[in-house]
């Protein structure tokens, strides 16, 4: 995680609505672990979204999040990828490429829903 924050410190989730976006959930393992982490912080309300994902598994990771967002829950969901036009692999140098200039814009700073 050190390669993608950087200098950038952990936010503080705690007693905050945060939302979990992912491009879609196969097995749901991976998402599962990020929800559980997050819930260790204390947020207000955890949440999940994803474009599509496998019926049984949005039903297993109910129990994890406070509500899950789901597009699409085709029957014969077999992997993400076929649900894209495109589903080039991202390499960690373009992510954190993007992380930096998303932060030089003023982007990936938490902001309070009360204002």
């Amino acid at each position: 995680m050190h390669r993608f924050r950087v200098d950038t410190p952990r936010l503080d989730v705690a007693d905050r609505t945060v939302v979990l976006i992912d491009d879609g959930v196969a097995t749901g393992g991976t998402v599962r672990a990020a929800l559980r982490t997050l819930r260790t912080e204390s947020p207000r309300e955890l949440v999940l979204a994803v474009p599509v994902a496998a019926p049984d598994v949005v039903r297993a990771l109910a129990r994890e999040a406070d509500r899950v967002v789901v597009l699409a829950q085709p029957p014969d969901f077999a992997c993400v990828g076929e649900w894209y036009d495109d589903f080039t692999q991202v390499d960690d140098a373009e992510v954190v490429r993007m992380l930096r200039a998303s932060r030089a814009r003023g982007g990936g700073t938490a902001r309070r829903e009360d204002g």
